[in-house]
């Protein structure tokens, strides 16, 4: 598995999409958060509803599997940090899926800085 270290580069969660078939909608027994920490991680957590099993898996462009857990069942909740340092600048995507249907988070990393947005307010 992928040893998962901080990286000193700017991450971002480009989208978030459900994937399920459009004409049934359904609602899925999990629901997943992902963010980026202060420090550049990506902070996942799930949380369920009913007792299914669901895999997390990190995925780089060319689909090869970087890091994989299985959530049991019987587990109701799931928090993991995950450090990208180590991993090349590009895109990469975070699949949270069960057998009722998948939610996908697509990353992309990069080693350039960020720029803060510069804001001038005024009042007359």
């Amino acid at each position: 598995m992928l040893p998962l270290m901080s990286k000193v580069a700017a991450s971002l969660l480009l989208s978030a999409s459900t994937l399920l078939n459009p004409t049934t909608p359904k609602v899925l027994s999990f629901d997943a958060s992902a963010y980026i920490t202060l420090d550049h991680q990506i902070r996942l957590s799930v949380q369920k509803s009913a007792e299914v099993p669901v895999d997390v898996v990190l995925r780089n462009k060319s689909h090869e599997v970087l890091y994989q857990h299985s959530i049991g069942k019987r587990e109701g909740k799931y928090a993991v940090k995950l450090n990208v340092d180590e991993l090349a600048d590009g895109e990469y995507e975070l699949e949270i899926k069960s057998n009722e249907g998948s939610i996908v988070k697509q990353l992309n990393l990069s080693s350039k800085p960020v720029q803060k947005a510069v804001r001038t307010i005024a009042m007359n």
